[in-house]
């Protein structure tokens, strides 16, 4: 793959940027080249905005568009980008390592269904309402777009989390100002192209791929009503901090240290399981916010559970990430390999015992590929229990009764994901609801568009998914009749 883009996607048209500073996006399976493309500046965010700002601001702009409308063109870029879909897989794998299969599904498939759900809440949108004023006369409450978004998502899911805020600010009204991360810009290009083909009204998507002074720059940016981040805790709490002081609506999903609780009456058999435990602690090489790498098992199923998790942890295949086979790709980038290993050194040096893994695959001589790993014999307070890894590393932790695992798992500064591993669900339940998270499933995980996503403490602030994705979207104005 060459990739090469000379042009920067503002106001409905390919336009040059104002710098001659490149992006060369890497392949992180082979460590070579993957092209070519702008690297955004300050000047562009501020042309990017300019746009959005016209877009929304005009009388007859995209917020004064009836909701059925902008479904329309909603639904025409679900089309567009689904032309794509093979596209998308192999930009998104080569980049970040994701391996193919998985990006089949997150990355091409699943932008387009979060885009055709949205299209249907805007169609469903009751923007105005009228009620009786309890002193006389009449309230119209009205629930209008919030203005201009700017959009930042991270490298891991950039398909998926960067439709995440396109599609409900789309619904509401909103105009955006994308900045997709420089370690996954091609298929923000490919983004780009979907939507001039939709013919989505100038200004409504813009596109501009840089690092973070710019991003910090977008975030501060005066012609700009709200942000919406996924990313580190760390980032999310400096724009956390630039939006308090602005008074600025901001949406935080970031990181996670979730537990996957294990009850001792789970049937642990890997034919029935294995699909299911792999998604909820491993899928994507461990770069997923909401993984349970926590592993809770009772004292009495220890040693069980250790052996159960590194036997899925052996059987998973190591590759290239475009190869159908593979199961685990490479990280994105050397800098998170070097991240995971230093870890991995640290759960050893605090007197964690690998079971497997804990190297790079010998067969495997470029790219940037880590073990699937798993560290028995680990206390909750160690570092790489209580610290977010990012990788394909997994933590497996005793407990003594359920009022203990429950303990352990709401000991910890996040509070994203989570499972519970039962035979009986209805007491997996019970026990879930006791978990201080956002998000939790019964033996298996999968985040639903219907279902508001986010989390709790240093995980983050507001929701995606489901209405109360698109509430975050909208302002309510009262006019007193």
């Amino acid at each position: 793959m060459n990739v090469r883009y000379d042009t920067l996607y503002i106001g409905g048209a390919w336009i040059a940027p104002h710098t001659d500073r490149t992006i060369t996006p890497v392949n992180a399976s082979t460590e070579e080249s993957l092209g070519q493309v702008p690297e955004g500046a300050e000047a562009d965010i501020d042309t990017a905005v300019a746009a959005a700002r016209r877009a929304f601001d005009e009388p007859a702009g995209w917020a004064h568009w009836e909701p059925g409308r902008r479904a329309e063109v909603m639904e025409r870029l679900a089309v567009a980008m689904e032309k794509r879909a093979d596209g998308f897989v192999e930009r998104v794998s080569s980049q970040n390592g994701m391996p193919a299969t998985v990006a089949r599904q997150l990355e091409a498939g699943f932008p387009t269904a979060i885009l055709r759900y949205y299209a249907q809440l805007a169609r469903e949108l009751q923007d105005c309402e009228t009620r009786p004023a309890l002193l006389g006369g009449s309230v119209e409450v009205r629930k209008n777009p919030v203005g201009v978004v700017a959009a930042i998502a991270p490298w891991n899911f950039p398909q998926t989390l960067t439709m995440l805020k396109i599609a409900p600010a789309m619904a509401a009204g909103c105009t955006l100002v994308i900045k997709p991360s420089p370690e996954t810009v091609l298929d923000a290009f490919l983004l780009a192209e979907a939507a001039e083909e939709a013919e989505v009204p100038a200004g409504v998507i813009n596109i501009v791929p840089a690092g973070r002074e710019v991003g910090a720059y977008l975030v501060a940016h005066p012609g700009v009503d709200k942000v919406a981040f996924t990313g580190s805790t760390a980032a999310g709490r400096s724009i956390a901090e630039v939006c308090g002081r602005l008074l600025r609506p901001v949406t935080l999903e970031l990181g996670g240290k979730s537990a996957a609780i294990v009850l001792d009456d789970a049937d642990l058999d890997l034919a029935k399981i294995g699909q299911d435990l792999f998604g909820a602690t491993l899928i994507n090489n461990g770069q997923t916010c909401f993984l349970g790498t926590r592993v809770l098992a009772p004292s009495n199923r220890y040693a069980e559970v250790v052996d159960v998790f590194t036997a899925l942890a052996q059987s998973l295949t190591i590759g290239d990430a475009l190869s159908e086979s593979t199961q685990i790709g490479p990280l994105a980038t050397a800098r998170q390999r070097e991240r995971v290993e230093s870890y991995i050194a640290k759960g050893r040096a605090e007197g964690g015992r690998v079971t497997t893994g804990g190297g790079r695959p010998a067969q495997l001589d470029r790219g940037w590929f880590v073990q699937p790993t798993v560290f028995a014999d680990v206390d909750n307070s160690a570092t790489i229990a209580q610290e977010e890894i990012f990788g394909p590393v997994l933590s497996v932790i005793p407990y003594t009764d359920i009022d203990d695992a429950v303990r352990i798992a709401n000991d910890s500064a996040y509070g994203l994901g989570g499972t519970v591993w039962t035979s009986d669900p209805d007491r997996g339940a019970a026990v879930a609801r006791r978990v201080q998270t956002g998000t939790i499933g019964i033996n298996h995980y999968l985040p639903d568009p219907v279902a508001p996503f986010g989390g709790v403490k240093a995980s983050g602030l507001g929701r995606e998914f489901g209405p109360e994705g698109l509430a975050g979207y909208l302002q309510t104005q009262s006019i007193y009749l």
